[in-house]
C-alpha cells in the first residue's frame, strides 16, 4: 500500500520545483525526479507525445543530467554572462489522483522570466505534472510544459522552464 498525500503535499512539490530552479539549485531539483522521469516541452498546442514527434524538448532523466552538467560547466559560453530566472506561478491544481496507484497530476499555470545581461525573455506557460509516491517520497514522472506560443519563433531558453 502506497501513502496517501494531501492535495498540500502535491502543491508544495510543484511550489519547491520552482523555487529550486529560480535559486539555480538543480541537483536538488534533478532529485525531485524518478528514475523514469520526463520533462517535455510540445511544439504544437495539441501535441500529445514527444516520442513520436518533434517536441522544443523531450528529456528523460539522462538527457536532463546532460544538460545540468552543461548548466554546470564553466565553459559553456553561452551562460556567461549568468543567467538568472523567476517563475511566478499560480495556485497549483490538482487535476487527478489514484491513491491506490500511487499517482498524481496537477495543473499550474504560470509566468516564467528569464534574464541573461541587458536580455530579457518573458514566456506564459502552463506545467501539467504526474507525480508518483515511491519509497523515497513524492517524485516527478513526468512534466509537460505547454508554452503558451509554443508554435511561434522561441527566443533561446537557457533555463528550465
Amino acid at each position: 500500500m502506497t501513502q496517501a498525500y494531501a492535495d498540500a503535499d502535491l502543491i508544495g512539490l510543484v511550489y519547491q520545483e520552482a523555487r529550486l530552479i529560480d535559486q539555480g539549485r538543480f541537483d536538488e531539483w534533478y532529485g525531485l525526479y524518478g528514475d523514469d522521469g520526463l520533462y517535455w516541452m510540445p511544439l504544437t498546442p495539441d501535441q500529445q507525445s514527444g516520442a513520436d514527434e518533434p517536441a522544443l524538448m523531450y528529456e528523460d532523466k539522462m538527457l536532463l543530467r546532460l544538460r545540468l552538467d552543461r548548466m554546470n560547466d564553466p565553459r559553456a559560453h553561452s551562460l556567461h554572462p549568468a543567467v538568472r530566472c523567476l517563475h511566478v506561478l499560480q495556485a497549483p491544481e490538482v487535476t487527478s489522483r489514484d491513491e491506490a496507484a500511487g499517482r498524481y497530476a496537477l495543473r499550474t499555470p504560470f509566468i516564467y522570466v528569464e534574464t541573461q545581461g541587458d536580455t530579457q525573455h518573458v514566456l506564459a506557460a502552463t506545467a501539467e505534472h504526474e507525480l508518483v509516491a515511491t519509497p523515497q517520497g513524492l517524485r516527478i514522472r513526468v512534466k509537460k510544459v505547454l508554452l503558451l506560443n509554443c508554435d511561434a519563433a522561441l527566443p533561446a531558453i537557457q533555463r528550465l522552464p
